[in-house]
């Protein structure tokens, strides 16, 4: 059952879930039929993760986070139709068409940039708490990453730093299984990454990433430690990616049988229900699922008729 009683609220988790589901289907077919440019990498069956974790933060809290990202940055609140519009180029994107599927930034919603370095935008997460410190805004700054993520130097080193500094950072490392095309047994003795905290005395938590309502819990106590002054935490959500590691990644690597039974465990599924049982009728809950759809649909037919990026503009906003 979700950690809140609050019930309207638990509706708004299931309806991010069900948003964030269609707007990668639709990603998923736009790049099939050739309107996005580039690769994708899409975050069905993380999106408990996602919502669990933004919703667990304060608007204005900020979030950095992976090039499989789509999720997060519409928990974090972009809008549906200009995350759209820059998957495929369009000028109205969020980042005028400029940054695609793996640059997704709205600062206007604390969304600071999904990277495409693996465990690059780590010691980033940092820099942004420490200046929320030294501003003394009392936002926390959290970071999404990858099992992957965990063997890359910068993981060790930004680790390290928010601890002696004791940042108000959180690290929130989506543990689907695969690094990229590898089972995480292979690239790492050590398969409970959360451990990975005790080598520099941080505060640590193991948790069902399938279950919005247990991220939820985790991300909130782990922000309200890091606005008390007591520093960073890592969390390790457990979860699994229905797809494989980008669009031309078929995943015949995964062994017979296991898709399926992670298919079972389901996060939006698993949510629907535990609002039943806590009594929400299959219709209201139907309803939630539309509207979602619904919302989808007309955000990309929005985001269809926008126009390209004028060559003018080529350059604008571009570092040289």
């Amino acid at each position: 059952m979700p950690a809140t009683t609050d019930l309207p609220e638990q509706l708004d988790w299931l309806r991010s879930m069900y948003e964030i589901r269609y707007f990668e289907e639709e990603v998923q077919r736009l790049f099939s039929d050739g309107q996005v440019r580039g690769s994708t990498h899409l975050c069905q069956g993380q999106e408990a993760v996602a919502v669990g974790a933004c919703r667990g933060l304060e608007p204005d809290d900020t979030m950095t986070c992976t090039y499989r990202g789509h999720g997060a940055v519409l928990a974090k609140g972009a809008p549906l139709d200009r995350t759209f519009g820059e998957i495929m180029g369009k000028a109205e994107g969020l980042c005028g068409g400029k940054g695609g599927s793996m640059h997704l930034t709205d600062a206007s919603v604390g969304a600071l940039g999904s990277f495409a370095i693996v465990g690059a935008h780590l010691p980033i997460a940092n820099g942004v708490a420490l200046a929320e410190r030294h501003l003394k805004t009392g936002r926390v700054s959290l970071c999404f990453f990858g099992d992957g993520s965990t063997n890359i130097g910068a993981f060790h080193e930004a680790l390290n730093l928010a601890q002696i500094w004791r940042l108000p950072v959180i690290f929130v490392c989506e543990n689907n299984q695969y690094g990229e095309y590898s089972p995480i047994a292979s690239t790492t003795p050590m398969t409970v990454l959360a451990d990975r905290a005790d080598a520099y005395a941080m505060a640590k938590d193991r948790i069902d990433g399938n279950d919005v309502g247990v991220v939820h819990a985790s991300v909130r106590a782990a922000a309200d430690r890091a606005r008390a002054g007591d520093g960073p935490t890592l969390i390790e959500a457990i979860t699994y990616r229905h797809k494989g590691h980008s669009r031309t990644d078929p995943a015949t690597y995964r062994p017979a049988g296991e898709l399926e039974e992670w298919l079972e465990r389901d996060p939006i599924a698993l949510h629907r229900a535990a609002l039943a049982e806590a009594g929400v009728a299959e219709e209201d809950l139907d309803a939630v699922r539309q509207v979602a759809e619904d919302t989808v649909v007309a955000a990309l037919e929005r985001a269809r008729s926008w126009d390209e990026p004028a060559l003018a503009t080529r350059l604008q906003d571009v570092l040289a």
